[in-house]
């Protein structure tokens, strides 16, 4: 089998462990979608998408328009960079996902009526360096606003909690999980801990496999904070994710490619 990985860096740790189990019997390919300037023409049997970027996007929809599996598939991918989509797909399935408000502008949130209250604010559309930040009054709001005015946010209520982030991931159905600070504490994020399925409260496995059902993937990251009592609120979901230092998780991405993989020729 061809597997490609459609990233500019395929020294990712998950990927190359994935690409590590996959050569002793199958050929790992490397599409760089900001340097290619079209699909190959002779495209891998499959395609991990793990970069994010308009460019990748594109390539991906070609391929796939060629009849080649790609994981996660364009439109997955694309609903995951849009927090306004991605709320209300999440909330009409019935997902305990953030109230979520979408503004055009920060400067127009800052130009409105004030906030309602402590905050978190985030830049609409998922990217590196994007915005995300905890607000408690208007002051904070329009000195923020200065910054990037023009940028598309989402609003979400701030919900009290611990202060830790439950990192969950799946792969192909199989789930990993740790804890770490949130990317709003004062003090930084730190280290990553590690944390047993079997302390997570109960459901949440099941609803972290419900969110790829209800979004088509098949590689992807849960965000949760426990709202209290073991109440999930999910604040983001990623496609194809880190997925730093889980064992387990490159065997289950090898298998994955391995079993999406076509060994029909691709016109």
């Amino acid at each position: 089998m061809r597997i490609g990985l459609m990233t500019g860096d395929p020294g990712h740790p998950l990927l190359a462990a994935t690409t590590a189990l996959l050569t002793p019997e199958h050929r790992v390919e490397t599409l760089d979608p900001e340097r290619a300037d079209r699909a190959p023409e002779r495209p891998a049997d499959v395609y991990l998408l793990k970069s994010r970027t308009p460019r990748a996007l594109a390539l991906a929809r070609v391929l796939e328009g060629r009849g080649v599996p790609v994981v996660n598939s364009a439109a997955a991918t694309t609903l995951c960079q849009d927090r306004t989509a991605m709320a209300h797909r999440a909330r009409h399935a019935g997902l305990p996902f953030a109230r979520t408000r979408t503004f055009s502008t920060l400067a127009g949130l800052a130009d409105g009526p004030g906030l309602p209250g402590p905050v978190v604010v985030k830049s609409r559309h998922s990217r590196k360096q994007d915005l995300v930040a905890r607000l408690d009054g208007d002051a904070q709001l329009r000195e923020l606003a200065t910054t990037r005015p023009q940028e598309p946010v989402v609003v979400q209520t701030f919900v009290p909690n611990s202060g830790w982030d439950h990192k969950l991931w799946a792969v192909d159905g199989h789930l990993f999980a740790a804890l770490r600070r949130s990317e709003l504490s004062p003090d930084g994020r730190g280290p990553t801990r590690p944390l047993a399925l079997d302390d997570l409260p109960s459901g949440w496995p099941e609803m972290v496999r419900r969110v790829g059902a209800v979004f088509a993937l098949d590689v992807y990251g849960v965000d949760v904070i426990d709202a209290g009592d073991g109440a999930p609120l999910i604040v983001d979901i990623n496609a194809f994710p880190g997925i730093r230092g889980q064992a387990g998780a490159p065997e289950a991405l090898a298998a994955l490619a391995l079993r999406r993989a076509t060994r029909t020729p691709v016109a």
